[in-house]
């Protein structure tokens, strides 16, 4: 399998090579060349692979459709020693939770830290070092997160060999259970950076630095984020995993709810729905800051300056500028890598928009892709998690709470909507508290966390002192 840029200036890469890279160097997303396609037989295999073998086989039948690069018997291991009950709290890893008639969530929080993110990363982190270890190089890894990737790559990152890992986030701007999660990592490699903005300051500099090709090879920068397709490609997995769990046979199909904000979520869904796998609708969630809900009503993709980005109670998706909407669009232009370039790299950065209300393929992303979208507010939020609790008695955090009230808002006649679970009630106590009255029970191993000492650098949202901090700890 070889990848390609959405942007079309990239020669193809093998996997391990685009693992390591990040950005393409003409700034465009790496996607594969095709996708595979999965047939009947082969997601009756599949399925019976997962009952009996559990999800790390399955894991490794997904991705070794997409990794030719690393020998099948250590690409197996790497995904045996990834998902395990110890790491993941259950052997089910992603179980399925009924929540009432024809909706379900799929739990993807019982990782380390307690957030969806630990399903890619965790995986990620094993992958670096594997291929760090068999190169005989280092890497510097430059993230940046609104909540909960900085904390999954950390933990999934702290004590690998060869990797140091530096994490921009928004100062202020997250939970303090989110802060205390990464702040409170005393590992030498792990580098926590707060940037004086929004999230997407701290996603335009880690796109300018990936950009600055000198700088890039001379300090070996690498990325966790979603643009990285390792980490995209990883959460595929769960998707099939969610149908056969929510199925008897291949003859159902589900549609999946996803509450998003950089869209690396929701567009693994697409990928799993460009295999074969039987999904009718992909329905995305916002919040307040609903950039992505605006282009599946509207056709306009609008990015918001960050003065214009709302902080909000679901605070990973205070996001204006989805990365990863670029791999969506790529295909729903029909991989016209010259047009993509155009709207991506010239017209959204001159006008901060781009409008294909008018074209034909617009129509394709409901008619043909399956996406559908909402929105949640702050009181939606509130009503939601206080309803599933109080008539449920199942207690959801904020982002899951988006994605269960715009999913109530599409329901699916004779089948079931999986809502993707994003995170545990604790990393987001106060608005829990406000909907209840009551405080989330707080995990054995995270209690007093947010009174652990803290090692963080508040710095601007400056590309050059970034790169600065770099090279000197690099020195």
């Amino acid at each position: 399998m070889h990848y390609i840029s959405t942007r079309g200036g990239a020669t193809p890469r093998k996997f391990c090579e685009i693992l390591l890279e990040g950005l393409a160097p003409d700034g465009g997303l790496y996607m594969p060349v095709r996708y595979p396609l999965v047939n009947d037989a082969t997601l009756a295999d599949w399925r019976a692979l997962l009952a009996e073998k559990g999800y790390a086989e399955l894991a490794f039948a997904v991705l070794s459709l997409y990794i030719d690069d690393i020998p099948a018997a250590d690409l197996r291991d790497i995904c045996q020693r990834t998902y395990t009950a110890d790491v993941f709290g259950t052997p089910e890893i992603t179980p399925l939770k009924p929540l009432e008639a024809g909706l379900c969530l799929e739990a993807l929080s019982n990782g380390p830290t307690l957030a969806f993110k630990d399903m890619a990363m965790q995986l990620l982190g094993n992958l670096f070092e594997y291929e760090l270890r068999r190169r005989g190089e280092q890497l510097n890894i430059l993230g940046a997160t609104s909540g909960d990737t900085g904390s999954a790559a950390e933990y999934a990152m702290r004590g690998k060999e060869g990797v140091r890992v530096f994490m921009l986030s928004p100062h202020g701007r997250m939970s303090a259970f989110q802060q205390a999660q990464m702040f409170s990592l005393q590992d030498a490699n792990i580098h926590n950076l707060a940037v004086e903005g929004v999230f997407d300051d701290c996603q335009d500099i880690v796109k300018a630095v990936s950009n600055d090709l000198d700088f890039k090879r001379s300090y070996k920068i690498g990325t966790v984020n979603s643009i990285n397709w390792a980490r995209l490609l990883a959460q595929v997995v769960y998707y099939f995993a969610g149908y056969f769990e929510a199925t008897a046979s291949n003859a159902e199909r589900v549609s999946f709810t996803v509450p998003s904000g950089n869209f690396g979520n929701v567009c693994a869904g697409h990928v799993a729905r460009m295999m074969g796998l039987p999904i009718d609708h992909l329905v995305v969630a916002t919040n307040e800051n609903d950039v992505l809900d605006e282009f599946f009503r509207t056709g306009v993709y609008r990015v918001r300056a960050g003065a214009d980005t709302y902080e909000t109670s679901s605070p990973s998706m205070d996001i204006s500028k989805a990365s990863n909407f670029e791999r969506f669009i790529f295909d729903l232009v029909g991989r016209d890598a010259t047009r993509l370039a155009g709207l991506f790299g010239e017209e959204l950065p001159r006008t901060g928009c781009f409008d294909l209300s008018q074209d034909p393929v617009f129509a394709q992303a409901a008619d043909r892709y399956g996406f559908l979208s909402g929105k949640s507010t702050h009181a939606d939020r509130l009503a939601t998690i206080r309803d599933c609790y109080e008539r449920l008695g199942v207690m959801i955090d904020t982002h899951t709470a988006d994605g269960v009230k715009v999913a109530r808002e599409h329901p699916q006649t004779g089948e079931t909507m999986i809502v993707l679970e994003t995170a545990l009630p604790i990393k987001f106590a106060v608005t829990i508290e406000e909907a209840l009255g009551r405080a989330p029970d707080v995990p054995e191993r995270f209690r007093g966390i947010e009174d652990l000492p803290k090692r963080v650098q508040v710095i601007p949202a400056d590309v050059e002192v970034v790169k600065h901090l770099i090279a000197t700890d690099c020195a």
